[in-house]
C-alpha cells in the first residue's frame, strides 16, 4: 500500500530531484556526473547528503575491507546512480548487501540511461 512505503517523503524527493537532473543533463553521461549533480540538488533542497561514506566490513571479528556506497541521504536512504540498460539481479543483490552492512532499511537504484528516469526501491 502507498502509505506503507518506508521513507516515502525522502525517496519521493530523491526521485523528483533525479528527474530534474536527468532532464537538465540529458541521458548518456557518466554516472558520477549524475551523482554529483544530484548531490547539488539534494543539498539545495536542504537534505543531508554524504558522498562515499565509508563503512567497515568485518568477517568473524576481523576487518576485511570497506564498503563505500555512492550516497547516503538523511542517514536513512542509500542512493546508487547507474547508467545501464536495465537493473539486474547483481545490482539488487549489491544493494541488499549494502543495506545489511549499513543497517539502513531503504536503497534506491536510479538509472540515468534513458530520457525517462528509471528507479528501483530495495527494502531490507
Amino acid at each position: 500500500m502507498e502509505g506503507d512505503l518506508i521513507h516515502k517523503e525522502i525517496s519521493e524527493a530523491i526521485i523528483g530531484l533525479a528527474m530534474k537532473v536527468l532532464n537538465t543533463l540529458k541521458p548518456g553521461l557518466d554516472e558520477k556526473l549524475y551523482e554529483r549533480a544530484l548531490v547539488i540538488e539534494l543539498r539545495k533542497k536542504g537534505l543531508k547528503v554524504e558522498q562515499q561514506k565509508e563503512f567497515p566490513v568485518h568477517y568473524e571479528g576481523e576487518l576485511i575491507g570497506t564498503l563505500i556506497p555512492d550516497l547516503i541521504v538523511e542517514e536513512k536512504v542509500i542512493v546508487d546512480t547507474k547508467v545501464v540498460t536495465a537493473f539486474n539481479d547483481s545490482h539488487v543483490a549489491q544493494m541488499i548487501g549494502y543495506l545489511d552492512i549499513t543497517q539502513l532499511r531503504l536503497a534506491l537504484l536510479l538509472n540515468f540511461k534513458f530520457a525517462q528516469l528509471r528507479w528501483k526501491r530495495i527494502v531490507r
